[in-house]
């Protein structure tokens, strides 16, 4: 099975061709331009100099969130786009799920960390002993004291991945918390990830079609919370 995946739920874009959960070509990029203007000719150029064509792939896959409201929004955007032109069916990944692929021989707790400000971090937790990964918690934005109380009597090594990793560790070890970091080639956010997490999706039969698609932001943009401060309501176009 061949998955095209994107990711853009941080400040870098990503795109891969996996098979079978194996990665036959990606393209990184984290110069600081908009997803916008670089998503698509990271995919073309990355299709073009593997040899392979968008025809190829039985599935279009994509990081739905947690992570950045327009960075989400462009990589939903581009897959429901692709999806709908090849007629191939959607896989809405966790971002926080396909941040833990990037750590496959680690045996403990994997903590996904995205930096979701004001105090609180993008969070999951996940459990992994010899590859087979276990989700131990639901996607949630939760701040970090709290992510200390529920970790402080946890004896499993620990690492962190994602964006929020710098900031999550400096927290937990003045908790007197123990963990690490992921190396930062495994630390960050990436498309073979998604692929990965997207290939054990398909098979348990988890696909959508193109307008079934949906991000996950977990909470209200800014633009909302400030409509319900001001008492106005918010709707849906």
């Amino acid at each position: 099975m061949k998955i095209l995946s994107l990711e853009t739920s941080a400040k870098s874009v990503s795109a891969a061709v996996t098979e079978d959960g194996a990665p036959l070509a990606c393209a990184y990029q984290n110069t600081g331009m908009t997803h916008s203007r670089t998503l698509m000719p990271l995919v073309d150029a990355m299709l073009q100099n593997s040899g392979l064509s968008p025809a190829e792939m039985d599935v279009i896959a994509v990081a739905a969130g947690p992570g950045s409201f327009t960075g989400i929004r462009i990589g939903i955007a581009a897959a429901k786009g692709l999806a709908w032109g090849l007629e191939k069916p959607c896989c809405g990944v966790s971002t926080l799920l396909a941040m833990a692929q990037n750590v496959p021989f680690f045996d403990g707790v994997i903590i996904g960390a995205m930096d979701a400000r004001r105090h609180q971090v993008y969070n999951a937790l996940f459990s992994q002993q010899s590859g087979e990964l276990q989700r131990l918690t639901p996607d949630r934005a939760i701040g970090l004291a709290e992510l200390a109380a529920e970790l402080k009597n946890e004896e499993k090594p620990k690492i962190i991945v994602g964006d929020g990793a710098e900031l999550c560790y400096t927290f937990l070890l003045e908790q007197g918390i123990s963990c690490r970091m992921a190396p930062p080639a495994a630390r960050m956010q990436n498309a073979v990830g998604v692929g990965q997490a997207a290939d054990t999706m398909a098979r348990a039969g988890q696909l959508v079609s193109a307008q079934q698609l949906l991000p996950v932001y977990l909470r209200m943009s800014q633009a909302e919370r400030e409509k319900l401060a001001r008492g106005e309501k918010i709707t849906v176009d």
